[in-house]
């Protein structure tokens, strides 16, 4: 079931809205410059396990309405609560990858969480985004041959091999993307940063990140677990940029787990290896 929200006057964004009489809800974030459609090998999986799962395209990309403004932190966490009000949600499950969980942690600071009982942060473009060689780089060839850009992108997320088809399928799923609105988000992950957001996230935060991952350091990963509070940090080892299909049985069966962990309380908290503490654990 797809719906289109109004985030404001003039920008619809899409939803994809599987299985909504689940149980416990998932709202995904996809990342740049992909949509939805990255997460198939969680929406064939989750909703048969009885979980509801919501696809958000955000502004610019996949199916939503692609403006030529509105590209920074703010206003894309602004968007996701315009979705998330429509759709009364409460209680859900917030997944990010990459910017998506960029966006996801500004959302946590700039909206106290609201109705988020858990956040998921997969190889997230966190607390900061790219560096200015690298954004300029990508600006350049975005400017002449976008093509060229998103093949290259997609020679180098993955730590696995893929085939050609998978290839050719991930780097369409980037094309469906707004040359503005990819141009865009080079900028904002090159001039914005996310440090002051993170000891405002009060969650239960799981962190998952590939510890080959070209596009985002692993060394992220272990700033954003110690720096938020009642986080853990697990490390794929056979995965780059795209853990959510290279190890995708693997992290299905620990998001379930996480998901349907309960919240302890009234416990001696533990450390784990990257220094911050959590009141749960998972093993």
């Amino acid at each position: 079931m797809g719906y289109f929200v109004n985030a404001e006057p003039g920008v619809k964004l899409y939803a994809e809205d599987l299985n909504p009489k689940g149980g416990k809800t998932i709202v995904f974030l996809h990342g740049w410059p992909l949509s939805h459609k990255q997460f198939e090998y969680q929406f064939k999986v989750l909703p048969r396990m009885g979980y509801r799962c919501i696809g958000i395209d955000w502004r610019g990309f996949g199916q939503s309405d692609k403006p030529f403004d509105g590209y920074h932190y703010n206003r894309l966490a602004d968007d996701i609560h315009a979705v998330i009000r429509s759709l009364r949600l409460d209680r859900f499950i917030l997944v990010g990858h990459s910017t998506g969980g960029a966006i996801a942690i500004r959302y946590m600071s700039r909206y106290s969480g609201e109705g988020v009982s858990k956040l998921v942060l997969i190889d997230a473009a966190a607390p900061i985004g790219f560096t200015a060689e690298t954004a300029d780089r990508l600006l350049k060839e975005a400017a002449h041959d976008r093509p060229k850009m998103m093949r290259g992108i997609t020679e180098t997320f993955f730590f696995q091999y893929i085939t050609e088809p998978f290839s050719d399928w991930f780097f369409r799923l980037g094309l469906e993307a707004a040359g503005w609105s990819t141009e865009a988000v080079i900028n904002l992950l090159r001039d914005e940063n996310l440090y002051a957001d993170l000891s405002k996230i009060s969650a239960p935060t799981l962190i998952v990140h590939g510890i080959h991952d070209k596009v985002i350091p692993f060394s992220q990963a272990q700033q954003l677990n110690q720096n938020i509070r009642n986080s853990q940090l697990i490390p794929f080892h056979y995965s780059g940029h795209g853990l959510f299909w290279e190890e995708r049985d693997r992290f299905n069966r620990i998001l379930s787990q996480f998901i349907d962990l309960p919240r302890r309380s009234g416990i001696q908290s533990q450390e784990n290896g990257a220094g911050s503490r959590n009141d749960w654990e998972l093993v």
